[in-house]
């Protein structure tokens, strides 16, 4: 549905556009990019980013930038995610989940238990493979455009940090099916996670379902329609959050007006203004009134500006 732009006054009088985070609850069977679209169409304007990737076949959480706030989005890459997972044991395909070709098959009458006690080797900082149907560049190209071509290539393991990862349903059989709750960092591919925790029990594994419960603490919870969805975006001011709650999980410092007057024009500040700032963390820097101005960072002695909303 097209409607009409209208000004958003809610956090900045003076911008004529509309701007901040909209948090998502993307359905199965469409892409990223589809609910960026349908942003666009919403909101009326074409500066419009999202913050992570989901796949077709996954749901949930996903955060999209409206205006000037898609500078901000890789404050937010870096923030813990939370997934509930559904893998098949026993099958493998070679997308490693539901949407992909059988390339191998065989029992795996494994007990919750053997799960679980398999579990702590995947919690922490570990290696990982990235899977053929990712986004990571090998020689220049996508590995996911290269897997449409029928190709595989060599992909070198990646260090990345799981924080917690949690069985939540079992149900027995040959090929059983195990939910699992994953709480981790920047770059971890649960599909990948899932096939290799059936490697360490002596088979393979797909997911058949996968949903993101949160970024950071932008949530929509775990059961479909607590968030609004691509269709709901005939009302997309009402879910709008501002830049400085959408960054919510960042230091804070509070500014009086000439300070403010410097941040503005992108000066660096002397730490000894403030209390203890956050070592080398994205802070966020606001007002009295909490209207977020600039993204800093502490490099020394200095906090320097990294993006400034002016």
């Amino acid at each position: 549905m097209v409607i009409r732009l209208r000004l958003w006054r809610r956090s900045c009088r003076e911008s004529p556009l509309p701007e901040g985070f909209l948090v998502l609850d993307k359905p199965g069977g469409i892409t990223s990019h589809d609910v960026v679209a349908a942003v666009r169409r919403s909101v009326g304007i074409r500066k419009v980013g999202h913050a992570g990737t989901l796949d077709p076949m996954a749901t949930g959480a996903l955060v999209v930038a409206v205006g000037r706030v898609t500078r901000l989005i890789r404050f937010l890459l870096p923030l813990e995610k939370e997934y509930l997972a559904v893998a098949r044991f026993g099958v493998a395909t070679d997308t490693l989940d539901a949407d992909g070709e059988e390339v191998w098959s065989g029992e795996m009458p494994v007990s919750r238990m053997d799960v679980e006690a398999a579990l702590g080797d995947f919690v922490g900082e570990i290696s990982q493979v990235p899977p053929m149907v990712s986004a990571v560049k090998v020689g220049g190209r996508r590995l996911y455009e290269l897997a449409r071509e029928g190709k595989a290539v060599e992909r070198k393991a990646r260090r990345v940090t799981v924080h917690s990862l949690d069985v939540t349903r079992f149900e027995a059989g040959s090929n059983p099916l195990v939910g699992l709750r994953v709480v981790c960092g920047k770059g971890v591919y649960v599909r990948s996670l899932a096939d290799d925790l059936a490697r360490a029990l002596g088979g393979r594994a797909h997911l058949v379902e996968l949903r993101r419960t949160r970024v950071g603490s932008l949530s929509v919870g775990e059961r479909a329609g607590a968030a609004p969805g691509p269709d709901d975006l005939g009302e997309w001011e009402k879910w709008m959050v501002s830049p400085a709650e959408g960054l919510a999980d960042l230091p804070a410092l509070t500014v009086d007006l000439p300070t403010l007057q410097m941040v503005r024009h992108g000066r660096r500040l002397s730490t000894d203004t403030f209390p203890h700032p956050e070592e080398e963390r994205p802070t966020r820097i606001l007002d009295g009134s909490g209207r977020l101005w600039a993204i800093y960072r502490r490099s020394g002695t200095k906090l320097i500006p990294e993006v400034v909303l002016n």
